[in-house]
């Protein structure tokens, strides 16, 4: 029994193309002469939101403060310190004095005011104006509860992102991970989730006691997270609904089942399945609970993840004599392997667009971060080092979160963008592992 639990450790633990960063049109163009085989250099931005919450706290300037931590992580914009903003106290209904924000070099000027109205909600009005135009290029108005200020923040952060840069967004988002703490040789997993900046992080309660959480991942709407619950002598999926807190086992599985991951409709999870000395790879219709196994032989077979549209089903097999990368249809069949670079090869995670897959490379007594298109072609590692895997999207497709641990033996998650251009950490206090990036919240 050991021996086989550490076979699935091992499988789970294990368990995007070489991409141009686009030439962005009309209001992207400021980016584009920029933009060199992945070399950008920030758009220099000035944030600059007041008010006061109910209680005459400076609301506005914690706003500003996520917005500009969201922006400048992302590697496209370098916000301008408030310290050495000319004009201040500005109406949003008036425009702005260009000539006082040309002076600190503000490329862009996204200015508001954050208020609670009489029925207790909170607004915030915003405008974006292009400094040397002196145009404005986006006009909106949001609310939310008090509390939610801090998604008021990311929706901003958002739309200039979306503005400037033409593509989706990512930071109205959430993160469910493995928060881990205690020694290394008795870890304490717990099943967390958190903002995507690492704020409000929660632990949520899981099925029985004395548990280790592993692999969490979210479904398409990001209601439910399916993870494995593993125990001295089972490995189980359950299935945790975020809105009505109820979960549940996934069907009475002979064997040890691991690695869930949801289908892009919801509809359907694929998992691996270890029993006698094997294991596979299932599909199981969430509706009718009726299980198809996709793989055979006496091969490890694990960490399945759908293509956008579905149709196929990429995962890690050591059928070759080390551990590869393998595609076949969703319904099984027409296996392919398509990673030959040497090194073992596992995690392997198709894209929101479908476009690319991000893996995880181990060679040389080092692991690696990369991606390679949806045929295993143009593949490119992005980070390296003593021990990182697990890469997870953001909804938009161009930064990947994963988990990278040192020698001490505490792991922590970080992002990184397609080019490998922008590497951060991630704000956590603890022990951290296992990320699922969630699509954007609603």
């Amino acid at each position: 029994m050991m021996r086989l639990m550490n076979k699935i450790l091992a499988a789970v633990s294990g368990a995007l193309l070489l991409l141009c960063v686009p030439a962005f049109a009309s209001a992207q163009d400021e980016l584009t002469g920029t933009v060199d085989q992945g070399n950008i250099q920030p758009l220099p931005i000035a944030v600059a939101i007041g008010g006061n919450d109910a209680s005459g706290g400076d609301l506005g300037n914690k706003i500003s403060k996520v917005i500009n931590s969201d922006l400048e992580g992302s590697g496209y914009f370098a916000p301008i310190n408030p310290a050495a903003f000319i004009q201040t106290n500005m109406d949003v209904a008036v425009q702005p004095e260009f000539a006082s924000w040309k002076t600190i070099n503000a490329q862009y000027l996204a200015n508001g005011r954050a208020f609670v109205d009489a029925d207790g909600r909170l607004q915030v009005d915003f405008r974006l104006w292009d400094v040397f135009s002196q145009k404005q290029m986006l006009g909106q108005s949001m609310t939310a509860t008090p509390e939610n200020w801090r998604r008021i923040a990311h929706k901003i952060a958002d739309a200039i992102y979306e503005k400037l840069t033409g593509q989706e967004g990512y930071f109205d988002t959430r993160i469910v991970f493995v928060a881990e703490s205690g020694y290394k040789t008795a870890r304490v997993k717990h099943l967390a989730i958190m903002d995507q900046d690492g704020a409000n992080p929660s632990y949520l309660p899981v099925a029985g006691n004395n548990t280790k959480v592993m692999t969490p991942r979210f479904s398409a709407d990001s209601q439910e997270i399916a993870y494995m619950a593993l125990t001295a002598d089972s490995a189980r999926i359950y299935i945790y609904n975020l809105e009505t807190g109820r979960q549940e086992a996934v069907g009475q599985i002979k064997g040890m089942a691991f690695a869930p991951r949801f289908s892009p409709d919801g509809s359907k999870l694929a998992f691996s399945v270890s029993q006698g000395g094997a294991t596979h790879i299932y599909v199981m219709d969430l509706r009718t609970r009726a299980m198809t196994k996709l793989t055979s032989g006496a091969a490890i077979n694990t960490s399945p993840s759908f293509s956008a549209d579905g149709g196929t089903i990429a995962f890690t097999s050591d059928r070759g004599g080390s551990p590869q990368i393998y595609l076949m249809n969703a319904s099984g069949g027409n296996v392919r392997r398509i990673t030959f670079g040497g090194g073992s090869y596992s995690t392997p995670v198709f894209s929101p667009k479908g476009d690319m897959i991000a893996f995880t490379k181990q060679s040389g007594g080092r692991f690696s971060i990369g991606v390679m298109d949806a045929g295993g072609g143009n593949a490119k590692l992005l980070t390296s080092s003593y021990l990182e895997e697990g890469p997870t999207w953001a909804p938009n497709g161009r930064y990947i979160m994963f988990f990278r641990e040192t020698q001490s033996g505490v792991p922590s998650l970080w992002t990184v963008e397609v080019s490998g251009r922008v590497e951060r950490a991630v704000t956590y206090a603890g022990g951290a592992s296992d990320p699922a990036w969630s699509p954007r919240l609603k």
